[in-house]
């Protein structure tokens, strides 16, 4: 592989990049080691450069005062979940989030993995790139989703690019290129409409080709699945085939099924026992755990306000869906554990992306993008403690060349993050056709 100018002679160590939060709480911004604000550093468009995170002590103080401050609404009047997030449990995690929980831990992992920034039609992307040192590796570009970010594809790195030291054969093993989709994390924030999955995809095409990767496979969950599904329904040349563990329901319910659930009606008798199951489950999902999304479909800004100023409005509104969607619905601390939620939430409040990350839903919704089904090879992992579990016959419709589909025997919403070893065989088995 061909490295940039910058990379290949490593003169850009000045130019590890600092991220600066004011103690007030204001914006952050992007500065290089012992600059001032003038001197903010920038991707020079078609240019990669090193990237670091180092967050302002000031920025950390700043969150444990604001925690420290918290007011807290009233108990609910109900002894479940049905109400949203249980004020108990998340005390508890702000708590140890205030007391006990380190950021530089989460800090140094991530920059323990090389990352970049790169500058594409006007925006910058950061993406973390880890070569295998397998000859023949397969490079894939992997996109988190929403409650995530990059931290819920960590743990996968060590198994998809060194598979021999995972249980896993050399000749599974792949090129890793992980980027923060657009409003997330340490990637630009858009400061106008656009940057929809679409949009997105084509960005990601863009991504791989400058880093002289000439055929790809692409993988993604949540929005990450939106954005594979997107680029395989651009196919650009070199994108081989994609691989996703979450399935648009819009293209996948059989047409009667669909009719049904925007009617609001029971499941179709055409449907078997099983397949009722999963029609019930995803009218349920609709009607009960759906309303995050039309929230922020339709207005983003509106509770941008409060997740932008409070930490614990932040946590309670990723906590909420972290804790429905894992494996263990409602404990989401016995699949994940405390450090891992609060690396994530931590990211979202120090890069003030609360807001810009719910943009994608309006940006989505305001598309008009036809759904039309994927033109290259598509492998589908179903694990069990997703949203929504189609059946192999459902997927035909939106993936005509269907190459692998496989239902795990465990793992949630959030599975590279909660099962790693088991995601990474799933990616391996489903790309091995690829290779043959």
């Amino acid at each position: 592989m061909k490295h940039s100018h910058a990379l290949k002679h490593g003169h850009m160590s000045r130019r590890s990049l600092l991220l600066a939060v004011a103690a007030a709480g204001m914006s952050a911004a992007l500065l290089p080691p012992t600059s001032d604000a003038a001197d903010v550093v920038a991707a020079t468009p078609g240019e990669i450069q090193p990237f670091k995170a180092e967050v302002a002590e000031a920025a950390l103080a700043d969150l444990r005062r604001r925690l420290a401050a918290t007011r807290w609404p009233d108990v609910e009047t109900v002894m479940d979940r049905s109400q949203g997030v249980q004020p108990h449990r998340l005390k508890e995690l702000v708590r140890y989030w205030q007391s006990s929980y380190d950021w530089r831990k989460a800090e140094s992992r991530l920059n323990s993995f090389p990352q970049f920034l790169t500058n594409i039609d006007g925006l910058d992307i950061h993406f973390v790139h880890v070569r295998s040192r397998h000859e023949n590796a397969l490079p894939m570009i992997m996109t988190h989703g929403w409650p995530g970010s990059v931290f819920e594809l960590l743990d996968v790195i060590g198994p998809l690019t060194d598979p021999t030291a995972h249980g896993g054969m050399a000749e599974d093993a792949f090129h890793l290129v992980i980027p923060s989709i657009p409003g997330f994390g340490f990637s630009g924030k858009p400061a106008a409409t656009g940057w929809n999955p679409q949009r997105i995809a084509a960005a990601w095409d863009v991504l791989m080709k400058r880093l002289n990767y000439d055929r790809y496979v692409s993988q993604g969950g949540d929005w990450g699945a939106i954005i594979s599904d997107a680029l395989g329904r651009l196919a650009p040349d070199g994108l081989l085939a994609i691989h996703v563990n979450r399935v648009e329901r819009a293209t996948t319910l059989p047409s009667d099924a669909a009719q049904a659930l925007k009617n609001g009606g029971p499941a179709p008798d055409s449907l078997s026992a099983d397949e009722k199951v999963v029609f019930d489950e995803a009218r349920d999902f609709l009607n009960n755990g759906f309303g995050y999304a039309a929230i922020m479909s339709t207005r983003p800004e509106t509770i941008g306000y409060g997740i932008a100023d409070s930490p614990v409005g932040l946590a309670a509104w990723l906590y909420d869906k972290i804790a429905d969607w894992v494996f263990t619905p409602g404990d989401p601390e016995q699949a994940l554990g405390k450090d891992a939620i609060l690396d994530n939430i931590t990211l979202y409040w120090l890069t003030n992306t609360g807001p810009s990350s719910g943009r994608i839903y309006w940006e989505n919704a305001m598309s008009g993008a036809k759904l039309t089904p994927v033109k290259v090879p598509v492998a589908v992992t179903v694990f069990p403690g997703e949203v929504y579990k189609p059946p192999r016959q459902w997927l035909s419709k939106a993936y005509p060349t269907l190459i692998y589909y496989n239902r795990s025997s465990k793992g949630g919403h959030f599975a590279a993050w909660e099962e790693p070893e088991l995601f990474s065989q799933e990616i391996r088995a489903g790309f091995r056709s690829l290779r043959s």
